[in-house]
């Protein structure tokens, strides 16, 4: 964590000698843009660099993240030849693919590095501590994770997800309440979750144990449906606004943070969290109208067009989130909710997923 401070630091002093965050933001939103729109090649791992970037002032060792995602993805490719996997069908090598991934992240992996040394990739663990970083934003990057191999189920999934794009496995990151995971199709079983941060392979009904997903947030395709690539990549047009918004606080350009939302649902309609941050952006923008005019009845000043538009819109976002079967996890049910995994796993896991063993040749 000292070294994310040390780069913010940096970052703030060099500012005045390079670009404005404002011009920083604007250059990763239209990077950002490019992939959504294909106008240029699309990819998850630079995607999650530009938004981690830009809110170090573009000061991220470009080399050194693309080299630990390098390591980690020629490491899962080892595994997979190291191995032979209990699974006989025709999709064998793909269940492969995605089990070594798996192992790399939850597991401790030997390393042979000659006859007499081997050495221990150590898993990837779940960070308690600051979990939606309220405290400090970057403890939601991939960057943090490989830099000190903790994570949380932001940046546990991305990086599944970016290591299968590496070595070629078809997997998809979803969505829960406040929460992300992985779901795989295999030919022997269908769908079925991936669950990071207990290295667990859960079943539906833990994710409905949580009580926070209504029938309409599935219907509405809110939460647990498989998203394809380029929804991926509009999650990290979101990430870069509340990034935005942290890191800049009072002096956020509103506009800009509405800008990626609309960016993100272009492409992503129904994404809850750009839903959430534009309709909140929305009555920032109302509560600033009613500090201007120096009142907090918001029927003061309603009569105004300006006011009335705003307050429309704002009402309007909120009822369609609630109309969508969107409903607010506080955190210590959420804690409450991942933990339940592990103290029923019996109940909650995967019984078929977790026959399919790796074993070592």
């Amino acid at each position: 964590m000292k070294k994310y401070l040390t780069i913010l630091l940096t970052a703030i002093c060099l500012n005045s000698f390079s670009q404005t965050e404002q011009e920083i933001y604007e250059q990763a939103f239209q990077q950002l843009n490019c992939m959504l729109n294909e106008t240029c090649s699309a990819s998850l791992k630079e995607a999650v660099f530009i938004v981690e970037n830009a809110y170090f002032s573009n000061t991220l060792d470009k080399e050194q993240y693309e080299k630990q995602i390098t390591l980690v993805s020629e490491l899962a490719k080892q595994v997979v030849i190291s191995r032979t996997l209990i699974y006989n069908f025709p999709d064998r090598e793909e269940v492969a693919k995605n089990a070594s991934i798996f192992s790399i992240i939850t597991d401790s992996i030997k390393i042979l590095i000659d006859t007499n040394l081997i050495v221990v990739f150590s898993p990837y663990t779940y960070d308690f501590n600051d979990i939606w970083g309220n405290q400090e934003w970057s403890n939601m990057f991939v960057s943090k994770l490989l830099e000190t191999k903790k994570g949380n189920c932001h940046s546990l999934p991305l990086l599944y997800k970016i290591i299968a794009n590496e070595i070629g496995a078809r997997t998809h990151i979803a969505l829960a309440p406040n929460h992300m995971y992985i779901k795989i199709q295999n030919k022997a079983n269908g769908w079925y979750n991936t669950e990071l941060t207990s290295g667990v392979f859960p079943v539906d009904a833990w994710l409905m144990a949580s009580g926070y997903i209504h029938l309409d947030a599935i219907v509405n395709k809110l939460y647990m449906e498989a998203l394809n690539d380029k929804q991926t990549i509009a999650l990290c047009m979101t990430d870069l606004a509340k990034g935005y918004e942290r890191k800049l606080g009072d002096t956020a350009d509103l506009d800009f943070i509405l800008k990626c939302c609309d960016a993100t649902l272009k492409h992503y309609p129904n994404y809850i969290n750009a839903l959430l941050l534009k309709a909140e952006t929305k009555k920032k923008k109302f509560d600033l109208l009613m500090a201007k005019h120096n009142t907090k009845n918001p029927q003061d000043i309603l009569t105004l067009p300006e006011a009335k538009q705003i307050f429309s819109e704002m009402t309007s976002e909120y009822s369609k989130i609630h109309d969508l079967g969107y409903r607010a996890m506080p955190e210590n049910i959420y804690m409450d909710w991942l933990l339940l995994l592990k103290e029923e796993r019996n109940k909650y896991e995967n019984k078929e997923i977790i026959n399919f063993k790796p074993l070592n040749k």
